[in-house]
């Protein structure tokens, strides 16, 4: 007992020469001697609360924090002298909370469903979000790089972001994001795209049930084929991410598909380009078509992920090393779409998930259509997004 108490007033002790000579050396920096006597008595006032503390605690109030003595005094003080040392504070990245494994599971779950809720039979719930009307035409945003520059123009004319997250002007820094380089090397015959479903029973208008053609694995497919078509040499997987015992079940359709598409990748080190390929959920009054060479074409959407959340800072068990090249590769398409073909995008969405957009650099999240579009729309938008993805690749 007599050591450990000894061991309490050398550690007191020393704290109190450190506050001591810290103060010293602050007062003789300042230069100030008014302060003298306010910090005389900080300190009486804390060593006193520091000895109650320590050996007649019954004495110390709970809500009487040492905290609130000199030391924050002194820290105040050092802020008001040294101005950069506030700033710091001021733009300390916000981390993140450690969350339970009920939370992770709500979460993983959240980003398996965000895109549009639906029922074990692929019906929509409740009236899902709109965050834009349809449009028959439409003038494009004006993409000189001093607006673009504007944060705020380039938020308003080319974002939604989603109440569950945030983002600033350094991660959207047109500087950067247009400067990355989104090219993919041409030589040879081995696979350059991998397009892949991880809601793979999304469905349209006049999809026959039982023919995955005229869903969206079959829109996919046609993708796939153009691709080909003009050079770029495109695989296309086939998996079912999203059913479980016979049942549509998404909870865990997106780590289900980052299970078998790895593999692929791994199999396959030429692939520089993973696209995710989905259809929205949107009101049945509504309809995402506009008209691009005479033809109705279903609009489509990109869609990012940030892996952070407005509530908790950044996911770190959803981490991403790529966010910035995935939005690089976002914005690159779309004000390459808007110049090739405006209307045919909605602007691009922001959300506070990961959706396997780690898998690579240049990972694609698309939106295209919804359950209103027709199967011919929908392989119309395919043809433009083939043009596009030649024209940024």
């Amino acid at each position: 007992m007599k050591k450990i108490k000894s061991r309490k007033w050398q550690s007191g002790k020393t704290g109190a020469v450190l506050v001591l000579s810290v103060c010293s050396m602050l007062l003789i920096l300042n230069g100030i001697r008014k302060n003298a006597a306010q910090l005389q008595y900080q300190l009486q006032q804390y060593l006193l609360r520091s000895a109650q503390a320590m050996y007649v605690p019954s004495l110390v109030w709970k809500e009487d924090s040492v905290s609130s003595g000199p030391g924050e005094w002194i820290r105040q003080k050092a802020l008001a002298w040294i101005p950069v040392v506030q700033y710091v504070e001021d733009h300390a990245e916000y981390g993140s909370s450690l969350e339970d494994e009920e939370t992770i599971a709500k979460i993983l779950e959240s980003q398996a469903n965000d895109e549009n809720a639906v029922d074990e039979n692929g019906k929509l719930i409740g009236q899902p979000d709109e965050p834009q009307q349809p449009v028959s035409s439409e003038v494009a945003a004006d993409q000189s790089i001093d607006k673009l520059r504007d944060f705020e123009y380039l938020l308003s004319n080319f974002y939604t972001v989603d109440s569950s997250t945030m983002i600033g002007a350094e991660q959207l820094n047109v500087d950067d994001l247009l400067g990355r380089n989104m090219k993919i090397g041409r030589e040879g015959n081995e696979p350059k795209i991998l397009i892949f479903h991880t809601h793979s029973q999304e469905t349209f208008v006049d999809s026959v049930p039982g023919d995955i053609s005229t869903g969206i694995v079959g829109i996919g497919q046609y993708l796939t084929e153009l691709l080909n078509a003009k050079g770029i040499p495109t695989l296309h997987d086939f998996g079912v991410y999203d059913i479980i015992n016979g049942k549509l079940d998404r909870s865990e359709a997106y780590e289900n598909a980052e299970a078998s598409i790895r593999p692929i990748l791994d199999a396959n080190p030429s692939i520089e380009v993973a696209i995710d390929l989905h259809r929205d959920g949107v009101a049945e009054t509504t309809h995402l078509v506009t008209q691009i060479n005479g033809k109705p074409t279903a609009r489509i959407m990109y869609f990012n992920g940030l892996s952070r959340s407005r509530t908790n800072g950044d996911i770190t068990y959803l981490y991403n090393p790529y966010i910035q090249d995935n939005l690089a590769f976002s914005l690159q398409m779309q004000l390459a779409s808007e110049r090739m073909y405006p209307g045919f995008v909605r602007h691009i969405y922001l959300k506070a998930y990961r959706y396997n957009l780690h898998l690579l650099p240049k990972s694609l999240l698309i939106e295209a259509g919804a359950q209103t579009n027709t199967v011919e729309e929908m392989k119309n938008a395919m043809e433009v997004l083939a043009d596009t993805l030649c024209e940024v690749l």
